[in-house]
């Protein structure tokens, strides 16, 4: 077939075959899908998390520089701790199924879009004949591209990265939990090492007390109510004992789960120095750092997935819109009237797939995902209140117990010079054995006051930057994209 048009310098009609503008037809027909493609996308909500400028509990008048979230625990001055997290994050099974369902999820995304990119699959088959005079062997390819129109390229990305952050979310939040947790009970198993210690020695001193008094009472020197009553103490000193020795045994075995092993280390069970603060003081907690909270993260990805399906709930209402193509040949295999033959056939063309009797399930959908985007949006907003909530009331305890900390230190400064003073005056025979056991008795009182301070403290800085999501950075993520 031929077609005529008129050429602007010449006087003559031009045959020119119809076939020879296709190409340009096609091509306007793709670039308007294209456009087409990038319309109606769910917009993405804005997340800007209205968090303090400062913090209401931090220490007043001060400016300090910003603090670590990468290696927090480094300040309890531990080396030992050092190790185990190290080890921790290496042989720990929630962060290796964590990191396993993250690499998963890394995988996916990468192919988040293959739906949308053009398919060709074959496929072989026997058909029959209706009317059963002959039977053919068909084999042939089929190609389907389903053009990503109405935001369904965008929505889909939205979702896999959406996934991906979650993932992502949830294995930063296991690193979170496990460093906290192997610095909560190092501390506390140190911490009752010392106060086994110290209840020992106060053991001792009540029995030497006792001895004492015994030998007192046969003198006529005390009355025996007061025998009693350090046989009292002395029971009750020995049956202090058995909390420390519970925290310990419980510490070794919970630190064994979380470094991955069915025993504890021995060396664990060797009394060594409780971890310490010292001098450390909370110089700055910036806001910004709630956005490293795997709470907030796993939220933020929440509302991108929501976006990505709301997205994908609304390209549902309009028509699927796609090219096809397929090619088949058949042999003849079988035939009541007919010689065997072979035969091939080539089609091409649009495939439109459009929702008619379920429209209006299919809008009742898409206005139900925007519903939950705007719940992804309250659960944000909710999961940087909560982060802020604990990141103030640990911070305030931190200062509250540095106090307590300072104080006990003094208090037993104070006892461990009026127990010199006692030995110096027994030295003179200004003085007796026996006050100098209940100086002593006193004396590790106090002490066991300031490790119970000192670990309180410990436990305040660990609940602090669990609050703020410190731990070592994993991988860099992989970067977002909407395009």
């Amino acid at each position: 077939m031929l077609q005529r048009r008129n050429h602007p310098d010449l006087s003559n009609m031009e045959a020119v075959p119809v076939r020879h503008r296709l190409p340009l037809a096609s091509a306007l027909l793709v670039w308007a899908l294209v456009v087409l493609g990038g319309c109606s996308v769910a917009p993405l909500p804005e997340l800007k998390p209205s968090v303090p400028e400062t913090w209401r509990n931090a220490p007043a008048g001060v400016a300090p520089p910003s603090a670590d979230l990468h290696g927090w625990w480094q300040a309890l001055g531990d080396p030992e701790l050092d190790a185990l997290i190290d080890r921790a994050l290496q042989s720990n099974l929630d962060v290796a199924q964590a990191a396993e369902r993250m690499r998963a999820a890394r995988l996916l995304n990468r192919h988040a879009r293959d739906p949308y990119l053009p398919s060709l699959h074959g496929r072989t088959n026997d058909v029959i004949d209706p009317d059963t005079t002959a039977s053919y062997f068909v084999v042939g390819f089929d190609a389907l591209w389903e053009l990503p129109l109405f935001g369904a390229w965008q929505s889909a990305k939205r979702i896999s990265q959406g996934q991906l952050d979650g993932a992502d979310a949830a294995l930063r939040g296991a690193q979170v939990s496990l460093v906290a947790e192997v610095s909560r009970r190092w501390i506390e198993l140190r911490s009752a090492q010392q106060q086994a210690r110290l209840l020992s020695a106060i053991v001792d001193a009540q029995q030497e007390k006792l001895r004492l008094l015994k030998v007192r009472e046969q003198l006529r020197l005390v009355a025996p109510s007061d025998v009693a009553r350090s046989q009292a103490e002395l029971l009750h000193a020995q049956a202090a004992l058995t909390e420390p020795q519970q925290t310990i045994n419980s510490s070794v075995q919970q630190l064994a789960v979380l470094l991955g092993q069915p025993e504890p280390d021995p060396e664990w069970l060797q009394p060594g120095a409780q971890p310490h603060l010292g001098d450390w003081k909370l110089t700055t907690a910036p806001a910004d750092m709630l956005r490293a909270r795997p709470e907030i993260a796993s939220a933020e990805a929440d509302v991108l997935r929501a976006a990505g399906e709301l997205g994908m709930s609304r390209a549902e209402i309009y028509p699927h819109i796609g090219l096809g193509a397929s090619i088949q040949w058949s042999a003849n295999i079988a035939s009541n009237y007919r010689v065997h033959t072979g035969e091939a056939i080539f089609s091409y063309g649009p495939v439109i797939d459009v929702p008619l009797f379920d429209w209006g399930q299919r809008v009742a959908a898409a206005h139900a995902k925007d519903h939950e985007l705007r719940a992804a949006v309250y659960a944000y907003r909710q999961a940087v209140l909560q982060g802020v909530a604990e990141a103030e009331t640990a911070m305030g305890d931190l200062e509250q117990l540095r106090g307590r900390e300072e104080a006990s230190q003094q208090a037993s400064d104070s006892l461990q010079t009026s127990v010199t003073a006692l030995r110096k005056r027994a030295e003179l025979n200004l003085g007796s054995n026996l006050d100098i056991q209940e100086g002593l008795i006193e004396g590790h009182r106090a002490e066991l006051d300031l490790v119970g301070a000192v670990a309180a403290r410990d436990l305040a800085y660990v609940a602090l930057y669990k609050a703020l999501g410190g731990a070592p950075m994993p991988n860099p993520p992989l970067p977002r994209s909407d395009d």
